[in-house]
């Protein structure tokens, strides 16, 4: 049966991508799954040559070893980022996809094995600066705290009427429409709205004695889900999630939701079968 390997906010941590592709190689999975979140944090907004020799020099480097190595087991490697990682290195992740060390999937659908993968970077508003994976979630409100899309930083231009009006609601409508979900797997960010995923360290907290919500994660994932019922999503985006809630998994419906955030210094591995998604197991490496 297939074995997939699913990881999210390594954060540019060297120890955490040996360790997954160390497991890869012993393993051998027929697919990895990366959610986003890849590269060191920096100043919001700001270009640092160190992370793209990073992705060139280290990632790429490393992947083109293991490809040479195991050959024609090598895995089918699909990416997407997150909201820490400058969308100035999409370009950069769209040259090593280029090369095929990986599969480059925001907004895209890719099919694997039996099954479509649909990727999908973007998150609600936080309360950080940089927006470059930002966006109004099913409506232009924002939660108490958080930094409007309009008013951050960007290091790629975007139209004003798009990060105004857009939502990720509309973005998942266009991504999906007219496809069949049963066989689907959706590699997203950000957790669904009110689950065990999307669990905040907020307890106590308010702006501006407005009491902050502790669960963070998207509406409209959370409705695209109990709506169209994939089989599978994956998501990252809050690391302590697993702690608070004692879980990093959740069903909704038929859909399996994972999550790979995780706040200590240890590589979250998800390993699952598409056909049996129940029997997914996390292992911290």
């Amino acid at each position: 049966m297939p074995l997939w390997f699913f990881a999210s906010d390594l954060h540019g941590e060297a120890t955490r991508y040996r360790s997954l592709f160390e497991r890869i190689a012993v393993e051998r999975p027929a697919a990895v799954l990366l959610g986003g979140d890849l590269l060191a944090a920096s100043l919001p907004g700001s270009f640092d040559p160190a992370r793209e020799d990073f992705i060139d020099d280290f990632l790429v480097a490393r992947l083109r070893r293991l490809r040479e190595q195991l050959g024609g087991a090598y895995p089918r490697v699909l990416v997407i980022l997150g909201n820490d990682d400058p969308r100035a290195y999409e370009a950069a992740m769209l040259a090593a996809s280029a090369q095929g060390v990986w599969e480059y999937i925001h907004e895209r659908r890719c099919q694997l094995q039996a099954y479509d993968v649909y990727g999908y970077a973007h998150v609600p508003p936080t309360p950080f600066l940089l927006k470059d994976w930002e966006r109004y979630d099913v409506s232009r409100y924002v939660d108490p705290g958080c930094v409007a899309p309009e008013d951050g930083m960007r290091t790629i231009p975007v139209q004003a009427n798009e990060i105004r009006y857009g939502t990720m609601a509309q973005d998942l409508e266009t991504l999906t429409t007219g496809n069949p979900m049963e066989h689907a797997v959706l590699l997203c960010h950000a957790p669904p709205h009110n689950t065990r995923l999307d669990r905040a360290a907020l307890d106590g907290r308010s702006f501006e004695h407005v009491p902050l919500n502790v669960h963070v994660g998207s509406i409209a994932i959370r409705k695209f889900i109990e709506q169209r019922q994939p089989l599978v999503t994956l998501h990252g985006h809050i690391h302590e999630s697993a702690r608070l809630t004692g879980s990093w998994r959740e069903q909704i419906g038929r859909t399996w939701c994972f999550s790979a955030a995780h706040d200590g210094p240890e590589l979250a591995l998800v390993r699952f079968d598409p056909h049996t998604p129940q029997d997914a197991i996390r292992e911290l490496l």
